[in-house]
């Protein structure tokens, strides 16, 4: 499985990624291992979405990052 997942990080602004080890990767997150949250943390996990596709994953993390993405996010995702 794939998964796209929403941090809420300290500053309240929200973090998308995608892996496909959910655990792992929140783990790293919260050890400070990913430059993109280390100056964020605590972080916190508020959702995340299981695909079967890689590419469909990638491809829904990409629109999450997207201007009617992050809409989308805040009306039914966070």
């Amino acid at each position: 499985m794939y998964y796209v997942y929403i941090l809420q990080c300290s500053d309240n602004h929200p973090y998308v990624g995608c892996c496909n080890d959910l655990q792992a990767r929140i783990i790293r997150h919260q050890k400070g291992y990913v430059p993109a949250t280390k100056p964020r943390l605590p972080i916190r996990l508020i959702s995340y979405v299981a695909f079967q596709d890689k590419y469909k994953a990638f491809a829904f993390e990409k629109y999450l990052k997207s201007g009617s993405g992050r809409a989308f996010m805040k009306r039914h995702l966070v």
